[in-house]
């Protein structure tokens, strides 16, 4: 999904930080605490409920892995771009934020296994009966994400179908420019995405998902390496557990 754009200074990175529910409160003295670092809106991976309360697969999960490997953590909800930021200043320890498993990321980080296979599709709004493929966003205005996997996707196709691209730092800005008119698509994660309309963003998917790339947890290269481990230790018990499941089956439906 997301490749690393850092743009924020580390004054401002540091200025941003903000805790969110974790279980540090629970650490003996002297035990280590982890720093894991997030995005704020990327549903349904990590948002906030209505009682302000951050959830989400990558959250949920995270708990249930800590709770499984007696790992203690502070979770930093800042953005993706923030969060990678953090990681690369040793301000954080970690990354869940539904970050793509590449091979340039891999010349910096090293990953957890894969907790989650996605891809990209293109949306539209939902009264729209203009556009049906790509090649109907010739001489359009197509808005974007930026730093996902959906961007990327669009990059390399946008001169092939003769669109150009607009750059949106969230998603439901994304979203509302779409609705609005003002862009005649987007493209964006198909679990992400699927959700939204679930949740009636006012979009609809109108192409086949494009195969992307695997989700994983990132610390730095050559960091972190136990951290690392109990990640890939507590998510393997928890898909044989079947907790696994049970948090996609929370925020993902499979109809």
């Amino acid at each position: 999904m997301k490749k690393f754009f850092i743009t924020m200074s580390i004054a401002a990175l540091t200025a941003a930080m903000v805790f969110a529910n974790g279980n540090k409160d629970t650490a003996k003295p002297g035990e280590k605490v982890y720093i894991i670092a997030t995005d704020t809106t990327f549903a349904p991976f990590e948002f906030q409920d209505a009682a302000g309360k951050y959830v989400g697969v990558d959250i949920d999960l995270l708990a249930a892995i800590a709770s499984d490997q007696n790992i203690k953590y502070d979770l930093k909800p800042l953005g993706f771009n923030a969060a990678v930021a953090a990681l690369e200043s040793n301000q954080a320890d970690g990354v869940i934020a539904g970050m793509s498993i590449t091979d340039v990321r891999k010349l910096k980080y090293d990953f957890s296994q894969p907790y989650y296979d996605s891809g990209v599709v293109m949306a539209i709004k939902a009264d729209n009966e203009e556009i049906n493929s790509y090649a109907d966003l010739a001489g359009k205005r197509v808005a974007v994400k930026t730093g996902t996997e959906g961007a990327t996707f669009a990059e390399g196709i946008k001169d092939t179908y003769g669109f150009t691209l607009v750059y949106f730092d969230e998603s439901p800005f994304m979203y509302e420019e779409v609705k609005a008119g003002n862009s005649a698509a987007c493209f964006e994660d198909y679990p992400v995405i699927g959700y939204g309309i679930s949740q009636g963003n006012g979009l609809k998917m109108v192409t086949d998902m494009e195969r992307g790339s695997s989700y994983g947890f990132a610390v730095l290269k050559n960091k972190n390496t136990e951290l690392l481990q109990k990640f890939d230790a507590g998510l393997k018990n928890l898909k044989q557990n079947g907790t696994y499941q049970e948090i996609l089956d929370k925020y993902i439906a499979t109809e």
